[in-house]
């Protein structure tokens, strides 16, 4: 399925290569692409959010009324949830939809002859073949990667190759090497440059997501409050059990990064570079939406 999707994705990011003709910024519009085609995802992801700060304190309220009694505390949920016209598994879709997008990615930079330029099989055995008999050290993982590295010893043992011109692709950006892999460069700084903004964006979009869902949680706080006697609806134990699925929540969205990082530091830099920029699209677009919604509520 992956390399289904990586395909696809590879036929757009070779038509913006050779419009732009160089790889780093292919990748930047080729994000800024994806990131357009799923903003309807991105708008119901950020209205399911707002949802799910409201409910909080509802849930709240039934937790605690119904705590001896699971079977009748799940059909409640259940008819909140269908009373509010939310999906409980709503967010399913989403992390789904992510998962895809990050496996996709990660195999169309990691063999971009292949999804990207379309070079047969047999050509690509080749040239890997030719690279080891001349005593070139070739990655089992990234064998494409050291292909467009030696581009020009390939041209001079293939001139009547019709494909090998597609193996010159231009990685360098910004004086970055977007076909280094950090793990096979621990010496080269240059290579973490781009994993540490990516590491800084993630921080912030983290830290903003939190900030929405707590303000919309405090905006709410009224609606658990008796308006006879002023005294809150739920005690302090229904709100630990809440404040103890916050937190999980909490760890959950750190979830994604930290993989994401892990996987940037064995994989080549474009894709470390698609993240980034990912990352602060995906910043300026929880801003702009938030206040569009927030617009809409009012």
């Amino acid at each position: 399925m992956f390399q289904f999707f990586a395909n696809i994705f590879g036929y757009l990011l070779e038509l913006l290569y050779n419009i732009i003709n160089n790889y780093g910024l292919a990748i930047i519009f080729f994000t800024i692409i994806i990131k357009i085609l799923f903003i309807p995802f991105s708008v119901k992801q950020q209205k399911t959010m707002k949802k799910s700060a409201k409910l909080q304190e509802k849930m709240k309220i039934l937790q605690f009324k119904y705590k001896n009694d699971p079977e009748k505390l799940n059909k409640e949920v259940m008819e909140l949830y269908k009373t509010e016209k939310m999906n409980p598994f709503s967010g399913c879709l989403t992390a789904i939809i992510q998962i895809i997008l990050l496996f996709s990615i990660f195999y169309l930079v990691r063999s971009p002859l292949t999804y990207m330029q379309k070079i047969p099989e047999e050509n690509m055995n080749n040239y890997v073949k030719q690279l080891q008999e001349s005593g070139k050290s070739v990655s089992s993982v990234y064998p494409e990667i050291d292909i467009i590295r030696e581009y020009n010893f390939l041209k001079e043992q293939n001139p009547e190759d019709e494909y090998i011109d597609k193996a010159n692709l231009k990685m360098n950006f910004l004086g970055l090497d977007l076909s280094k892999v950090p793990q096979q460069n621990l010496t080269d700084y240059t290579v973490y440059i781009i994993p540490v903004l990516y590491i800084l964006s993630s921080f912030v979009s983290i830290k903003l997501s939190t900030s929405m869902q707590q303000k919309g949680q405090n905006n709410k706080e009224k609606e658990v409050i008796d308006g006879t006697t002023g005294k809150e609806l739920v005690p302090e134990e229904g709100k630990n059990e809440m404040d103890a699925v916050m937190q999980t929540n909490k760890m959950m969205s750190w979830f994604m990064p930290l993989m994401s990082v892990s996987v940037a530091i064995v994989a080549p830099l474009g894709l470390a570079l698609y993240w980034l920029t990912n990352n602060i699209l995906m910043i300026i677009e929880r801003l702009i939406l938030n206040k569009v919604i927030k617009g809409e509520e009012e």
